[in-house]
């Protein structure tokens, strides 16, 4: 199929009527409104105010979650065609709150990158979209909700939404991913680990050297899945990812010369499409299996804490048509196909729902998940225009 073309004109309205000004107040006054995930309230009721004096009707459906309650409005053209969704979260990891400020044409401050400074700029789209009265067809949903960084949330707040019927023909979600068409994302599980001896801890030589040596299992548990990490490292998607197994974090003992009684892992495990979760997560209690049955007197436990399955798009899915005539029409040329590197929203919705695309693409911003979050102003002017032209594509077309 060939690239779908936007009509100059309606890709010059869109343009035209973007409010720079508009945009960084919006990202500023959700920035302002501190929200650690499964306590985003304070910026959901941020943005359902300042969607309800912009004269939007504003719903918000608690969706499992009282404390911060959901945010939703649809704009319908009144003419048929199918629903576009821009969703986005509102919650923020649980690091030291940084007020937003500008300087230099950047906007800083807690979930600048990651997403506040999207959330604005699909809010900005939305507005667009009404003011030029460009959308031919079908409606737009916007929703914006909590409970989606891990491991403080655990995604229900969406997953209800969707249930409860807040999803579209076709989502956008304004993540920090902006150089690629995301047509294949990875599914994912975390992965915990505890090795274990019976008995207390004890000093190195009122005992301790002795016992069962949970750090050398730890350390023999570390080898195994390195080892197994290597060999995923040869199941790659033509698209560039791989499926791994990785290691972030271990800890035992409290003191040099102290026998401990644990050694704990943490870790994630990636897999591409068409892997069944089953097996994945058999081959990993597998290794743990093997450590403890060469290691006398320790027990080895794993957790394998599923979150979402892989997903692969269609190049000639009507989204990804429209949102790659959207990036030509604003950036001069689509986007290069490619994998997502991390997991988000887009992989629940399509785990709930196969027959509703969705496509992750927002602000090219820095710093996610630290105190050091940036975005270019100009990134949130892109992305506005992106959704909206995306929205102008796709929601024409009557299903």
């Amino acid at each position: 199929m060939g690239l779908l073309k936007l009509d100059d004109d309606v890709v010059s309205r869109i343009r035209d009527a973007i409010q720079v000004d508009r945009v960084v107040q919006t990202a500023v006054r959700l920035i302002a409104a501190p929200s650690p995930t499964c306590s985003a309230g304070p910026a959901a009721d941020a943005l359902a105010a300042l969607l309800s004096e912009q004269g939007f009707e504003v719903q918000r459906p608690e969706a499992g979650w009282a404390k911060s309650p959901a945010v939703v409005v649809r704009w319908r053209s009144g003419r048929p065609g199918r629903t576009l969704q821009f969703n986005g979260h509102l919650d923020t990891v649980h690091l030291p709150f940084v007020a937003p400020r500008i300087s230099n044409g950047y906007l800083y401050g807690s979930g600048a990158t990651d997403m506040k400074g999207g959330v604005a700029a699909m809010c900005e789209a939305l507005l667009v979209l009404r003011q030029t009265d460009a959308l031919p067809g079908g409606d737009v949903l916007l929703t914006a909700h909590d409970l989606h960084e891990a491991p403080w949330g655990d995604g229900r707040q969406l997953k209800t939404m969707v249930d409860e019927g807040y999803v579209g023909d076709g989502a956008l979600l304004p993540e920090y991913l902006a150089d690629r068409m995301p047509l294949m994302g990875r599914g994912m599980a975390i992965v915990e680990v505890d090795v274990t001896r019976d008995g207390k801890a004890m000093h190195e030589v009122q005992g301790g050297m002795e016992q069962p040596s949970v750090i050398a299992a730890g350390a023999q548990l570390v080898q195994r899945l390195g080892n197994l990490d290597r060999q995923l490292a040869e199941l790659k998607h033509p698209l560039g990812d791989r499926e791994s197994l990785f290691v972030g974090k271990v800890a035992a003992g409290e003191i040099y010369n102290q026998s401990p009684v644990q050694f704990h892992l943490d870790g994630t495990r990636r897999w591409l499409p068409g892997r069944a979760v089953g097996e994945v997560e058999k081959q990993f209690h597998a290794v743990l299996a093997e450590v403890e049955q060469q290691s006398d007197g320790i027990r080895v436990q794993g957790k394998f804490n599923y979150l979402r399955d892989a997903f692969e798009l269609d190049s000639d899915n009507p989204l990804v048509q429209a949102f790659d005539a959207a990036c030509a029409s604003t950036m001069g040329q689509p986007l290069a196909p490619g994998g997502k590197p991390f997991l988000d929203d887009a992989n629940t919705i399509m785990e709930q729902r196969p027959n509703v695309p969705a496509i992750t693409h927002g602000p090219n911003g820095s710093g996610a998940h630290t105190t050091q979050e940036q975005v270019a102003v100009a990134e949130l002017v892109r992305v506005a225009q992106v959704y909206a032209l995306a929205a102008v594509a796709f929601c024409g077309e009557q299903i």
